[in-house]
């Protein structure tokens, strides 16, 4: 069943099951009346037709449709009230009343419903414009590279977290970041947007992406809520098929696929999250590795590596990751988080989820 929704909305869709229900509800009230009129006049089942304006609203968000449905509910208690004459009349009045009552509360029921829809519609409206401001998607080719995103918010009413990414080219080449801020809520937002702010800027400016590193971790701290913090990876992709440099600031490892195997790019030793560098007195280290045509790099926040499946297990990503589809980047971040869709089920992601894959071409 589906319904035209208001305010450009998109239409009401039920799932199957429940159609199925409703269905069988609808045959159920039915038979009520089928039986009450070949039982006698001595019994009357009308008072159920108070079911009929239920249901309806259930199938829409137009008021109009359970007032219709409670108008021709009014009509069959007349019906019955003629077949059930040995019944006294204050059966008939309360069925009637019954019958009118659950109409006005069911339109009612609509109408709030419908407004606060409208409202959410409206929330994520300006929480998808916002994400585009925030998050801009980076374009499919970039010199030698093919670059793909995917963020996923855990929340139904969300659009964007605390997780963060950035693609940007500049001189010193292309300038790749990808994060999660601790936390979740409007606090995580706003670091979110302090962060991806400066390293836009230092992007640059700083030709050292270790350098780069402790410019973020001092924009972190230097931030009144100092107790807030955010893993991150950032990537220096050099023009001229260079190695690439990679700087981990307590984030999951990248998973490089090559000729069909998968590998973890950890960095030379553990570093801290921003934030929190000044608690160690030490640098961000740079790894290096050197691509070669075909390849390709995934970088992952752990709302996919956290999501649990049956039994609570932790969806496998490494494992995983070879046996999708080899296509652009843009197909395999697809396939992936079809792929944890699947094991996660009705239960949903827990964690935002934000994905970037990157592949060199020949």
């Amino acid at each position: 069943m589906r319904a035209d929704r208001p305010d450009g909305m998109p239409p009401l869709h039920l799932p199957r099951h429940t159609r199925l229900l409703l269905f069988c509800a609808f045959l159920l009230l039915v038979a009520a009346v089928v039986a009450d009129l070949v039982t006698g006049p001595g019994t009357t089942l009308s008072p159920v037709l108070a079911v009929a304006p239920v249901l309806a609203g259930a199938t829409t968000r137009s008021a109009r449709v359970p007032l219709a449905a409670g108008g021709l509910a009014v009509l069959a208690v007349g019906l019955l009230e003629t077949t059930n004459t040995e019944l006294p009349t204050e059966v008939h009045v309360t069925a009637l009343i019954t019958v009118l009552a659950a109409t006005l509360a069911s339109a009612a029921n609509v109408v709030l419903v419908a407004a606060r829809e409208r409202e959410l519609f409206q929330v994520r409206t300006v929480a998808e414009a916002a994400q585009r401001a925030l998050l801009r998607p980076p374009p499919e080719r970039i010199g030698p590279l093919r670059v793909a995103v995917r963020y996923v918010a855990a929340a139904a009413e969300a659009r964007i977290g605390g997780d963060l990414y950035a693609v940007v080219e500049t001189r010193f080449g292309v300038r790749i970041l990808l994060g999660d801020v601790q936390g979740h809520g409007l606090p995580a937002v706003e670091t979110a947007a302090d962060v991806l702010g400066v390293f836009r800027e230092a992007a640059r400016t700083e030709p050292d992406p270790g350098r780069l590193a402790q410019r973020l971790d001092a924009a972190l701290t230097a931030r009144p809520d100092t107790d807030r913090f955010a893993t991150a990876l950032l990537l220096d992709v050099p023009p001229d098929r260079g190695p690439v440099r990679v700087v981990n600031c307590g984030h999951p490892p990248p998973l490089l696929r090559r000729s069909g195997r998968v590998s973890e790019l950890e960095p030379p030793f553990p570093a801290p999250p921003l934030g929190l560098l000044g608690l160690t007195d030490d640098q961000y280290p740079t790894r290096h590795f050197d691509p070669e045509p075909g390849d390709l790099l995934l970088l992952h926040t752990d709302g996919v590596t956290e999501a649990r499946g049956a039994g609570g297990v932790f969806y496998p990503l490494e494992e995983r990751l070879p046996g999708l589809p080899a296509g652009s980047p843009a197909d395999l971040l697809d396939a992936l988080l079809a792929d944890v869709g699947e094991w996660v089920g009705a239960v949903g992601l827990t964690d935002d989820a934000a994905l970037l894959a990157i592949r060199w071409e020949p």
